[in-house]
């Protein structure tokens, strides 16, 4: 067992067929991509790491609801609704 950290992967769901999955977890695995920035380590498994390269992660804490931000650059269009994203 490590550290516990955010897990980030992509996984097929949605309008547009791709979504985030967010989870929290101490269990690193060897083929992880490992990020930590402030204090938070995140954790990305291989196959997600292709469709999240480059991307910045936020959180947001607005009057239009709170949550995290994902600024992907890979992503070619979103759905209405934002939940789901196409490369």
């Amino acid at each position: 067992m490590g550290d516990v950290g955010l897990r980030v992967a992509v996984k097929g769901g949605g309008c547009s067929g791709l979504t985030y999955d967010l989870t929290i977890t101490d269990q690193e695995r060897e083929s992880d991509k490992i990020v930590e920035q402030y204090g938070v380590k995140v954790m990305v498994d291989k196959k997600s790491y292709i469709y999240l390269v480059g991307t910045q992660l936020d959180f947001s804490d607005g009057l239009n609801g709170k949550g995290f931000v994902f600024e992907n650059p890979n992503a070619k269009k979103a759905c209405g609704c934002g939940t789901s994203f196409a490369v």
